[in-house]
Formats: C-alpha cells, structure tokens, sequence
C-alpha cells in the first residue's frame, strides 16, 4: 500500500505526505533537496513546507533547513487524535440517533468477509461462546479461540469432524462423517454472550456467494444458541439409544453443564 495514501486519510495532502517522508529519510534538508528527493516542484515545495511547519509536523533548525517531527511522536499525534475524534463523534451520534430496541439480521457473502467477522466475534467475547464447527474452519480461527480461553471465555464447542479433544465442554456430531454432505457444504455457527451469532452454510460450488447472517437480534440469537445446546443432547441421545453405550463420566458432566446453561 501506497504510504502517502496511509497518510492522507489522517488529513496529509499528496504532496504533504510526500515532503514528511522524504525529510523522514534524508534530515536535516533545505527546499531544493527536499524537491528532489520528493518529487514536488520547487515552486510549490515552499508552501508545502510552510504549512507542515504550521502543523508542526516539521521544524526549521536554522535558515531554510528542516528536520521531521520523528515518526514516534506523530504515531502517538495521529492515535490521540483518533481516538478522541472517535470519542467526540460517539457523544454526538448518541445525542443525535434515536435509540431503538430493534437489531437488523446483516447478510455476510464471500470466505474473507466471514472469517474476519467470526474472528471478530470471538475476539469480542466476554463470557462464553457456542461453537459449531468443520475442523478446517476451526483451525482457521483456533488462534482466536485461544486467545478466548486465555481471558477467562467459557467455551461450548460442538465438532462437525473428526479431530482431537481441545475444550473441556466438547463434543462431536453424531452424524459428522456424513453432515456435510447433508448441508451441502460446511456451516458456520457462532454464538458469543448471548448477545450475537453469526450462522450460514458455505454451500459446495458456491462458497463466495453463499449467505451468513450476522446479528445482535436477540430471538436470532436465542434461536441459534439452543440450536447448539440441542446438538449437545442429540450427542448423548445417539450415544445411548443408537449406539447401545453409556455415558461417560465426562458425558455426565457436559450433559449437567449444557442442562444448567439455559
């Protein structure tokens, strides 16, 4: 990415964001070498120069030399600027926009654009996340899920494929060998703190155009997270009626945690 382009959306102009980084590699410099070096006209190097030095951006040492404001300083400038620009903007939005009860389902397409939003999801996690998930998916989001863990998220996680015992609240889909081929693809569930869920299938053939549905609703949320809870059950359901088994000491103790966490 350009890096004038970087710097131009924090307020810079072109030839602003030029000049600032051309004095960052050469210093202390006068008009002429900075022209140079730039690629700005020397008829308008001046100007540019004088208004970096208005934002105290750059700094004449002596007579028509000039040396940058080190990027260490700008990076906290521009951060505290942003930060307190984001304070300022949601006073306002709160005193402008009508506050309502309602929460829009959002339609997510595309593999990037789900990921992202899963990661960010898990990553907002206070409490505790329901998970279903295919073990490509997982490992895709395994480093986020354990950065959960580490802060103290409770994790329910539900595995719609074979692979190793992880979380302490696990189980596998009793019919996970042949799921996939059930949805047509591989499904996305997440629900975090009882307040947001993100659900959709990537379905074979189509996965850059196949639907997720994100929101903070709070029946949509609701809705999805005993779906999962329900998985939980049909787990030791097929295990004790279909597969003739009993439950283990470690069933019983996932099957009391699900039970209680209504």
């Amino acid at each position: 990415m350009d890096i004038t382009a970087i710097l131009r959306d924090f307020a810079f102009s072109k030839y602003e964001s030029s000049c600032y980084l051309a004095l960052l590699t050469r210093h202390p410099a006068n008009g002429s070498q900075l022209s140079k070096l730039s690629g700005i006209a020397r008829s308008r190097i001046y100007d540019v120069l004088r208004s970096l030095a208005k934002k105290k951006v750059i700094f004449e040492i002596e007579k028509g030399m000039y040396v940058p404001l080190p990027f260490e300083e700008l990076k906290k400038r521009l951060r505290n600027q942003f930060e307190s620009n984001i304070m300022l903007l949601e006073e306002q939005l709160d005193a402008m926009v009508e506050q309502s009860n309602f929460e829009y389902l959002f339609t997510l397409n595309g593999v990037e654009e789900v990921i992202t939003k899963a990661a960010d999801i898990i990553d907002s996690a206070g409490q505790e996340l329901y998970l279903r998930l295919f073990p490509k998916t997982w490992e895709r989001l395994r480093d986020h899920i354990d950065r959960a863990v580490q802060r103290g998220v409770g994790i329910r996680y539900i595995s719609m494929g074979p692979m190793e015992i992880v979380y302490d609240i696990q189980v596998f889909h009793p019919d996970y060998y042949q799921i996939k081929g059930k949805l047509g693809g591989e499904s996305i569930d997440i629900i975090s703190d009882k307040t947001e869920a993100l659900a959709g299938i990537f379905e074979k053939g189509k996965i850059d155009h196949s639907p997720f549905i994100w929101s903070r609703n709070h029946w949509f949320v609701t809705t999805n997270r005993d779906s999962l809870r329900h998985d939980f059950y049909h787990y030791f359901l097929d295990k004790i009626y279909e597969q003739g088994q009993s439950l283990s000491t470690r069933d019983r103790q996932i099957y009391t945690f699900i039970k209680a966490d209504d």
